[in-house]
């Protein structure tokens, strides 16, 4: 039998914002995948070592909600996970592997089909956010939910997710949203620690709360709507609220990029998860004139309008 393909994730909206209750919009990316394999390969060994402490892991944790016997004979069979997902770009790479073993493993699994409630939902996202701590420290979830469902999601806050519609892409469409790769992997848990340093000062929950989450909040309405103008001049507030606080975030190479973006109102700069490397998102109304300001980065359309 074949195993399934699990596929990235990208979190348009809400990074930092989620873990304070903003709302949140993240789409799969089929371009990355990865599923669980037992033919031979030169990652093969690597990866089934990783698997083998994760096994443990999920044992000490959820002995009852897995078949661990299943998992550990499989691991010790050399089982190991195929994946050409980028690790620490910010699109999924452990929550494509928390899915695939919660698809294979878990006991009284809840299946993804039309009418899956928001309880339900909730209910795999807390599992998926204790599975996934293994790898991040701590985590909301959202990553693995996100591959396992691969389905876009609205995230109203930490107990209220749904599925969402989008609007329909437009294959010769002027605009795009796009991703630039930094050219290095980013490490989650030192910008995640970074952030909750920045909570501890009142000023800066105040202008997260007043500002980044109304912008965020905005972008993500008029996203889903299909109404450009108002979502690009939220855009220009949210990438230049980042600019100026998220900036420890934002991957060195691209400090001057994310500047003329806003300084040229071309495009618009942000977060591909929790940034320090990896991928930044892009948002442009004309991505033929961007990728002249852009000429020395590796870009990759992931929508079109």
């Amino acid at each position: 039998m074949k195993n399934p393909l699990f596929y990235a994730k990208i979190l348009l909206f809400g990074e930092y914002g989620i873990i304070e209750n903003s709302k949140g919009l993240t789409i799969p990316y089929n371009f990355y995948q990865g599923a669980l394999k037992f033919e031979p390969s030169e990652m093969a060994a690597d990866s089934n070592a990783h698997l083998r402490k994760y096994a443990h892991y999920i044992t000490e944790h959820f002995s009852n909600q897995f078949d661990t016997e299943a998992l550990h004979r499989d691991v010790e069979a050399g089982m190991y996970f195929d994946s050409n997902i980028p690790q620490g770009y910010g699109v999924g790479s452990s929550g494509a592997l928390v899915a695939a073993i919660y698809d294979k493993y878990a006991l009284n699994k809840i299946e993804i089909h039309n009418d899956l409630t928001k309880e339900k939902i909730s209910e795999l996202k807390a599992t998926f956010g204790l599975m996934e701590s293994y790898f991040h420290g701590k985590s909301s979830g959202i990553d693995p939910l996100i591959c396992y469902m691969n389905i876009p999601l609205l995230i109203q806050s930490k107990d209220d997710i749904s599925t969402v519609g989008l609007p329909e892409a437009s294959a010769n469409g002027k605009g795009a949203v796009f991703l630039i790769n930094s050219g290095e992997p980013g490490e989650t848990a030192p910008m995640v620690q970074i952030f909750f340093e920045k909570m501890k000062k009142e000023g800066f929950r105040n202008t997260l709360k007043e500002e980044f989450i109304k912008y965020n909040n905005a972008c993500i309405e008029y996203f889903v709507k299909g109404e450009y103008n108002p979502l690009f001049h939220n855009l220009q507030k949210l990438s230049s609220w980042a600019f100026e606080h998220f900036r420890p975030m934002i991957p060195q190479k691209l400090v001057n990029a994310w500047k003329t973006g806003i300084d040229t109102n071309t495009y618009y700069l942000k977060l591909c998860g929790s940034g320090g490397g990896g991928y930044v998102l892009g948002f442009t109304q004309d991505y033929e004139k961007a990728k002249t300001y852009l000429k020395d980065f590796n870009t990759e359309v992931i929508y079109r309008f």
